[in-house]
């Protein structure tokens, strides 16, 4: 019995140094590599979330539907929002509307006082308002009593094709809630031939 363990421990082969450095380099290897792919993913799902909520809290990305900013935006034109608490005079926002989001110009803001001519010019304040952003003037669906105080907390909103769009001349959209301004559109990124910023 003993000689058969002798033969079997002779048999045994030891690594070299050279093999157990290349195994250890391996390993090494190895295990830096899971270090770095799961850093990456980590990194990536980090950035993918830091976007996902500039996106929906700060620069909303939003698609235009319809009509009633035509000129100034067509149907289908992709654009990008920025929110803020103030808005001016001749200034594009979006807003919620009945679990929509709407997309109009500012023409007065709380304790304004609006009024509009059968011919469609706009007057603010009695002064009547520069609108080279709209191609024809019309008095529209429009059933308010004119001339029209704009309340406290509101904004008057109306679209630039003034002969279609439903806005704050009507009472079923009537003024806007500041806190239902998603932002103020800044640029245009969609179709690229009118990238830019919206005036």
């Amino acid at each position: 019995m003993m000689p058969q363990k002798e033969t079997a421990t002779k048999g045994l082969a030891v690594p070299s140094v050279e093999v157990l450095e290349a195994e250890l380099k391996k390993e090494q290897y190895r295990n830096s590599y899971s270090r770095v792919l799961r850093s990456t993913v980590f990194s990536l799902l980090v950035v993918a979330a830091v976007a996902v909520l500039i996106a929906v809290l700060l620069l909303p990305v939003l698609q235009i539907s319809g009509t009633s900013m035509t000129d100034t935006l067509q149907d289908e034109d992709i654009v990008v929002a920025v929110n803020g608490s103030k808005y001016s005079t001749g200034d594009v926002i979006a807003f919620y509307y009945n679990n929509n989001i709407l997309i109009k110009r500012v023409i007065a803001s709380a304790g304004d006082w609006v009024d509009i001519d059968e011919e469609g010019n706009v007057y603010v304040n009695e002064e009547q308002l520069d609108e080279p952003y709209i191609s024809e003037k019309a008095l529209g669906e429009c059933n308010i009593d004119l001339p029209y105080q704009v309340p406290d907390g509101k904004c008057f909103v109306m679209g630039d094709h003034r002969a279609v769009s439903i806005d704050s001349r009507n009472t079923s959209v009537g003024c806007v809630s500041n806190d239902m301004v998603v932002g103020k559109i800044l640029f245009r990124v969609w179709p690229l031939s009118g990238l830019g910023l919206v005036d």
